[in-house]
């Protein structure tokens, strides 16, 4: 469980930037090189390699240098620690709202009453 918050920490704290949410994006629909990525961004290649070096640790990325390209790719099982943890609070937050709405119409009709 420790490995796994450890993750989710790496994970969001890479997710946090903008500029690694759309390289992440980016890397959603098909691998590229970080000269690729670089492209559409106002920064220089060593920066964008930073920001890969980022989602690289935190597991949500995955580089392989083939002589001077790095061709990066998304690591889609770190994405679902994300995608698994914000689901049990969404869910969490929903039971609670359900509550609160039958305790509400509940308190109306008492009112009535």
């Amino acid at each position: 469980m420790l490995n796994q918050a450890r993750a989710l920490d790496a994970a969001f704290h890479a997710l946090a930037d903008p500029t690694r949410r759309r390289i992440v994006e980016r890397l959603m629909r098909e691998p590229a090189s970080a000269g690729e990525l670089k492209r559409p961004l106002a920064m220089t290649l060593p920066a964008v390699l930073q920001h890969l070096t980022v989602l690289e640790t935190a597991g949500l990325v995955r580089t392989q240098k083939r002589g001077r390209v790095r061709r990066c790719d998304i690591n889609p099982e770190a994405l679902g620690l994300v995608e698994v943890w914000l689901t049990a609070r969404r869910l969490e937050w929903e039971r609670r709202l359900d509550r609160l709405g039958d305790y509400l119409a509940n308190d109306d009709r008492q009112g009535e009453a």
